[in-house]
């Protein structure tokens, strides 16, 4: 057993997992538990904060038993959480409230009038739009789903929490207070509040033209440091009651989505990775600051210092397969039908196997939930498209696992363009790339080989734990991708690449000829 060993935070949407890693970033074991999701009827979505603590200790107690170590060789922690959620916290450290998370909309409505003008592109006022693509790379989203939206809406909605709320944090700023004490968010962090200038990416700061224009308190942001910096040492009562050395250091941690890329082992700029589980990026770091507004994609603080990143996201991707468990294929509330098999989406994939490529003419559209990029249209919705008595369901399942990759090629097509390469070849990482058949597909469709990486579950986790290891100086950035091991690579095959390239064509006449009618179905007043 090295003598080395670091701990990594990874806190999702689900609940955290705790994982312990070597000096070559080899993961020796992790443990995960459920937190609960607090959703209300008027777009309300938040966690408890003591919950997300309370997971972690019991995961760490349980995971250093499984693993047999001792707690001494534990050098480092780095936390990555979930993004774009905002936890108010008092003088003394404490939550004031829960902590509202990335799917919260209440603060679409003062998000919306704090970002229209005289004069509105899209819904932007013009200067506005100009002074925050200047700065930042981009704007807040009009769902108010961004850090800036919830602060905003606290401010109007619970003026009493605003006036105590000593700072805003992120998730993982609010993990990092917890294990050091400290009040501080990093580069990569601090993006979607939309406040900072990030045209130099080394020296990232508060801007207070865009304090100003959002009208909040600056003194009840964050203080700012580097990307993957050392925080400080784990505070006495962690380092006490967890049984380690005072002398722990704390990364300052990342956001999944920046850790995610790190851990895709695609780290040099202008390699890709894409990410399929219940949402879906295509990213890649890049040199250069760079927005589309077009299309609803930017570049950002990465967790690499120095580097930007792409940054994007569609809704529903790996959500489709979970719709169809919950809703067509298992349902214990109205059907009393039995739960869904643990190999369920093996299952899935041997009755993908079973047909072939094209779902006999089935299409299917995966915007169960609007969608964010290529084009950010919250009206358009999905369904199958040709379906017919002569479809059987392994078919319709086919048309799934398609259509999600139909529609990621419609955004690769748009990040190839935005960064002037074509990409040679893409990793695969998340839930969707456990699937052997799924990996094939998007070779396919994208005709591009298709890097299904080990342990793609992993990927945050393991991407935390290489940013800690150069944190401490046992690795360099350019090293870390032979540290992350390739699984397999699906290539493209020829005898189905042109099928796929005219449903491709297909796929985009369908949004074209319907977002009219999606847009009066689905539109408010």
């Amino acid at each position: 057993m090295d003598s080395t060993l670091i701990l990594t935070i990874d806190l999702g949407t689900s609940g955290p997992k705790v994982a312990l890693f070597d000096e070559k970033a080899n993961c020796i074991d992790n443990v995960f538990r459920d937190v609960p999701l607090l959703l209300s009827e008027n777009g309300g979505a938040e966690q408890r904060p003591q919950d997300w603590t309370d997971a972690i200790e019991a995961c760490f107690q349980e995971l250093v038993q499984k693993a047999g170590i001792d707690k001494k060789n534990i050098k480092a922690i780095n936390c990555t959480s979930q993004w774009s959620g905002t936890v108010a916290i008092d003088k003394d450290g404490k939550p004031l409230m829960n902590s509202i998370i990335w799917m919260d909309s209440r603060g679409a409505e003062v998000t919306r009038k704090a970002v229209e003008g005289l004069v509105n592109v899209e819904g932007y006022g013009a200067d506005k739009l100009w002074k925050l693509v200047r700065l930042t790379g981009g704007a807040p989203a009009k769902s108010g789903k961004d850090p800036i939206g919830h602060i905003l809406y606290i401010q109007k909605h619970l003026p009493d929490v605003y006036a105590k709320t000593h700072k805003f944090l992120e998730p993982k700023d609010y993990l990092n207070l917890w294990l050091t004490g400290k009040f501080a968010s990093s580069y990569d962090c601090i993006t979607l509040h939309w406040l900072t200038d990030n045209r130099d990416i080394n020296k990232v700061s508060y801007n207070d033209g865009l304090i100003k224009m959002f009208g909040v308190d600056k003194a009840k942001l964050p203080d700012l440091v580097p990307a993957n910096s050392v925080l400080g040492n784990i505070s006495s009562e962690i380092a006490s009651r967890w049984g380690l050395s005072p002398d722990v250091k704390v990364v300052s941690g990342t956001p999944d989505v920046h850790s995610a890329a790190v851990g895709s082992g695609a780290v040099k700029d202008f390699e890709p990775h894409i990410y399929i589980g219940t949402s879906s990026w295509l990213v890649c770091h890049v040199p250069f600051k760079k927005t589309d507004l077009f299309h609803n994609m930017t570049t950002i603080p990465s967790a690499i210092p120095g580097r930007y990143m792409v940054a994007n996201e569609q809704e529903t991707t790996g959500a489709c397969l979970n719709f169809l468990k919950n809703n067509l294929f298992y349902n214990q509330d109205e059907l009393n039908d039995q739960p869904a098999p643990a190999d369920f989406y093996k299952r899935l994939d041997k009755m993908v196997e079973s047909t072939e490529p094209g779902s006999n003419g089935l299409m299917f559209l995966p915007w169960l939930y609007g969608e964010r990029s290529p084009v950010e249209d919250h009206y358009v919705r999905g369904g199958f498209y040709n379906l017919s008595l002569n479809h059987k369901r392994p078919e319709m399942v086919r048309a799934v696992y398609e259509g999600v990759a139909f529609n990621t090629r419609w955004l690769l097509f748009y990040v190839e363009k935005m960064v002037g390469k074509k990409f040679e070849a893409i990793n695969f990482i998340g839930g969707g790339a456990r699937s052997d058949v799924w990996s094939q597909i998007l070779a396919d469709v994208y005709n591009r080989p298709i890097r299904q990486m080990a342990d793609p579950l992993m990927s945050n986790s393991r991407g935390t734990a290489l940013l800690a290891l150069q944190a401490l100086g046992y690795l360099k950035f350019e090293d870390f991708g032979n540290n992350v091991e390739v699984k397999k690579t699906f290539y493209p095959r020829k005898e189905y690449t042109s099928l796929y390239d005219e449903r491709f064509k297909i796929f985009l006449k369908i949004y074209e000829k319907n977002k009219g009618v999606w847009a009066a179905l689905n539109s408010r007043g």
